[in-house]
């Protein structure tokens, strides 16, 4: 049997989830992964309200749809970063509070300590999203930046993190985090590092999302390999980026999406670089059987026709493991 399509509702959180759902049931979706933002949905009232979470299904069902994972990126990025003004426009008014710094990450912790309860009224046993990182602004090493600095950062996520995968375990659900620029893993040596940090607890696993590694030269495959016990998600999403040299390079210039002059853009799912063959190929050998859930971003197409063209490229590409061997008809017993 091939993995249910599910359409990530973090691009459309603009739209009444009603509306949604029922456009993604007619573009051929199988389920959504709900964001914890819009009206999609409500952490405190998840949490601390069954019915919501029953009245939430029965409406998705209505429409032949199920739920998956919900995500909470926007909340969980604040947990760790160095908080500035664009935090405020990302958060819930009661997270960004008075914009104290740490009041704020302090705040972002028990909100996703929320997302976890939500979750499990909600009958989800993952919930994807972002860590922040006290240490990304580092990144490019000059002035040097020593060893010592680099371990703190690690420290401060494994410091602020655990408590938060405590009520993960108390509840049954486990943190997914989308590798990704910015977080505190965004490559395959990160992830290693981040894992280790937090003394590899099985709360803590991964949002396989490649089109964050393709552009920056990660190998796509190596890291479902590396990591196949802590593949807890899966998003389909496509990156272009050139075969020649363009103005801006893969930091991107400071140029906005879609920008000419960029090296690398978001791409509807089939019009970019990742090999999604030999993703599948991969996700088969490590048995994932979870969803495959279309984030959709591209900035040169209407969003409702890359959402419907995606649903049918990802039932395309992706397909059953065999279970036996191509030759085992001409094999003497």
């Amino acid at each position: 049997m091939t993995r249910p399509v599910t359409l990530f509702t973090g691009q459309w959180a603009d739209l009444p989830l009603t509306e949604l759902a029922e456009k993604a049931a007619a573009w051929g979706y199988d389920g959504l992964e709900l964001a914890c933002w819009g009206d999609h949905f409500d952490v405190l009232r998840a949490a601390e309200d069954p019915s919501y979470c029953v009245a939430l299904l029965e409406m998705l069902q209505s429409h032949g749809l199920e739920v998956f994972a919900v995500s909470n990126h926007l909340v969980g990025q604040a947990v760790c970063d160095i908080i500035d003004d664009r935090h405020q426009a990302i958060l819930p008014a009661y997270v960004w509070g008075d914009g104290d710094p740490e009041g704020v990450r302090v705040r972002a912790a028990e909100e996703m300590k929320a997302t976890a309860r939500a979750a499990a009224n909600l009958g989800v046993k993952v919930v994807n999203g972002f860590t922040g990182s006290a240490i990304w602004h580092l990144i490019y090493a000059f002035p040097p930046v020593t060893p010592e600095m680099i371990e703190e950062g690690f420290e401060d996520f494994a410091e602020r993190w655990n408590p938060i995968l405590d009520v993960f375990d108390e509840v049954g659900v486990r943190f997914a985090l989308e590798v990704h620029p910015t977080e505190i893993a965004f490559d395959i040596s990160t992830a290693e590092r981040a894992l280790d940090a937090i003394g590899h607890r099985q709360a803590f696993g991964f949002n396989y999302d490649p089109s964050h590694l393709a552009y920056q030269g990660v190998n796509v495959v190596d890291f479902i390999h590396r990591f196949s016990a802590r593949i807890y998600h899966v998003h389909m999403k496509d990156v272009w980026w050139s075969d020649e040299p363009k103005a801006s390079g893969v930091f991107g210039g400071y140029l906005p999406f879609g920008h000419q002059d960029r090296f690398w853009d978001f791409r509807s799912l089939g019009r970019g670089h990742v090999p999604f063959e030999e993703i599948i190929r991969a996700l088969n050998r490590i048995d994932y059987s979870g969803p495959l859930s279309v984030e959709w971003e591209d900035s040169g197409m209407d969003r409702e026709h890359g959402a419907e063209e995606a649903c049918d490229f990802v039932r395309a590409v992706d397909f059953p493991s065999s279970s036996s061997a191509f030759d085992a008809a001409f094999t003497e017993d």
